[in-house]
């Protein structure tokens, strides 16, 4: 990142993503005002500040989607939503599919994770077949 004001706001957004940024706070991270901020970033990134916040806080979501066991409404409190819908919607606006469709699909072809209890019923399906 070549513009130091837009690398300020993405560590600050990196570092607390569950916070409820506003393009002000982070314009006064960065010590420019809302325009200015809001201008640089999006001709640096190509998207609003917070519409890259939401799609790096999904992202986030992926990872833990895919690396552990915690519950929908866990996930979406620890990246800042209010609540298991709204973050269930977001994600589907995003990615095209469910969280907990993307976390059931993810564990059929990713054995290793064995504790998803969707996993475990997809494995007694299969066994009962």
């Amino acid at each position: 990142m070549t513009d130091g004001y837009v690398a300020r706001a993405l560590d600050a957004m990196k570092a607390d993503p569950a916070r409820r940024w506003t393009v002000s706070a982070l314009a006064r991270v960065c010590g420019l005002s809302r325009a200015a901020f809001a201008r640089r970033f999006t001709r640096a990134l190509g998207v609003s500040p917070l519409r890259w916040l939401t799609e790096h806080r999904l992202r986030l979501a992926q990872e833990r989607l895919r690396e552990t066991d915690l519950t929908l409404a866990a996930i979406a409190a620890e990246l800042g939503y209010t609540s298991e819908f709204a973050f269930a919607k977001a994600f589907k606006r995003l990615f095209g599919i469910a969280p907990g469709l993307f976390r059931r699909r993810v564990a059929l072809f990713h054995p290793r994770i064995t504790s998803i209890p969707a996993l475990r019923a997809t494995q007694a399906f299969r066994a009962a077949a």
